[in-house]
């Protein structure tokens, strides 16, 4: 494919042909605000709140699912525009819970940001509001879907990218919902990815609820070690304590994505049944011990069957919260002291 020049509020960009205008202004640092729109998802254009306005076109469109044209002349911020996305806003908002103060997603919804970039300060439309139950059967989701506003993003990563489709729309109109097949209770494997694509706070994560506001937290990246793959992690902690992860999507080798450990399995860092120093089971009851006295212990133990039984008497089963160079030296040492191939490793399983 070719260049197109094309013209976003009186500057000129050339553009790869078949680039929509929401990737040319991204690409070139101008501000379109999106809801349902993610790099990573089928465009789905329901939101319109991407509006904008070309000229020669009788009226705006949305910016991420029109394609550019050879010297398309595009403004963002027009008049019209930003009357249109004050509206969107305005319909968004006459439906949804005005308790952002005790929403688990305040500080970091796009809808709250929204609302106050473009000074949504009354609402001129009142009526009938949809009354959907919150889910909070299982451990991991909340399920409010009295504050969805029907982006889809949560429907297309479940589908799209982890390949589950365990949530869908369901009926029609004021009644459209997110829903599961025959609108039972959540079944599906809790990656968690639907929480990390809502906008809003219709999904959120349980195990965090009114435990941190963003502000108060320290983000620190680490790598998940629950097996080889090693996925991005983005730990949130307030007070010395994990609160919360995510996952970064910008460069990572998982994108943003992660399995039900690698999300939710972080409680064991402050479990006060975490081992702190090597047992010896002495006349049948765990005993603390050094590392020395521990380490000579196994060792004599070791010879010991294998002087009885034989070096294939023995085997190693390794970790994946080991690097690779640890991996490494500890099948070397399975291998030339204990003169065996009986070697396994639990990222297998």
């Amino acid at each position: 494919m070719g260049k197109l020049n094309v013209k976003i509020n009186g500057k000129e960009f050339d553009a790869e042909e078949g680039s929509t205008i929401l990737d040319v202004a991204r690409a070139n640092g101008i501000h379109i605000p999106t809801l349902c729109y993610h790099p990573q998802l089928s465009i789905h254009g329901g939101c319109r709140i991407c509006m904008v306005e070309v000229k020669g076109l009788p009226k705006p469109v949305t910016s991420c699912t029109t394609p550019i044209t050879k010297d398309m002349d595009v403004q963002t911020d027009t008049p019209v525009v930003i009357r249109q996305r004050e509206t969107v806003l305005e319909l968004l908002l006459s439906d949804h819970p005005l308790e952002c103060p005790i929403c688990d997603s305040a500080g970091q919804c796009k809808l709250q940001d929204l609302t106050h970039e473009y000074g949504i300060k009354e609402n001129r439309f009142n009526g009938e509001k949809r009354n959907v139950p919150v889910e909070e059967v299982n451990p991991f989701i909340r399920r409010d879907y009295q504050r969805c506003i029907q982006c889809g993003r949560c429907t297309r990563v479940c589908d799209e990218v982890r390949g589950i489709g365990a949530i869908q729309f369901a009926k029609r109109g004021f009644n459209t919902k997110v829903s599961t097949a025959g609108d039972k209770v959540l079944d599906c494997i809790f990656c968690g990815s639907c929480i990390q694509q809502c906008p809003v706070g219709a999904l959120t994560d349980k195990p965090s609820k009114f435990k941190y506001r963003p502000w108060e937290t320290k983000q620190v990246e680490t790598t998940c070690g629950y097996c080889g793959v090693g996925c991005s992690l983005t730990l949130h902690v307030k007070k010395n304590e994990i609160v919360r992860v995510t996952s970064r999507e910008d460069g990572t080798l998982n994108k943003g994505n992660l399995c039900v450990k690698g999300r939710y399995g972080y409680e064991f860092v402050h479990s006060d049944k975490r081992l702190t120093k090597p047992l010896i089971r002495k006349n049948g009851v765990l005993t603390p011990s050094s590392w020395e006295e521990a380490l000579s212990y196994t060792a004599r133990k070791f010879k010991e069957i294998k002087q009885r039984y034989g070096p294939d008497s023995l085997g190693g089963f390794s970790s994946a919260k080991c690097t690779n160079e640890e991996n490494y030296l500890f099948q070397k040492f399975i291998r030339v002291n204990f003169e065996t191939n009986n070697l396994d490793h639990c990222a297998r399983l």
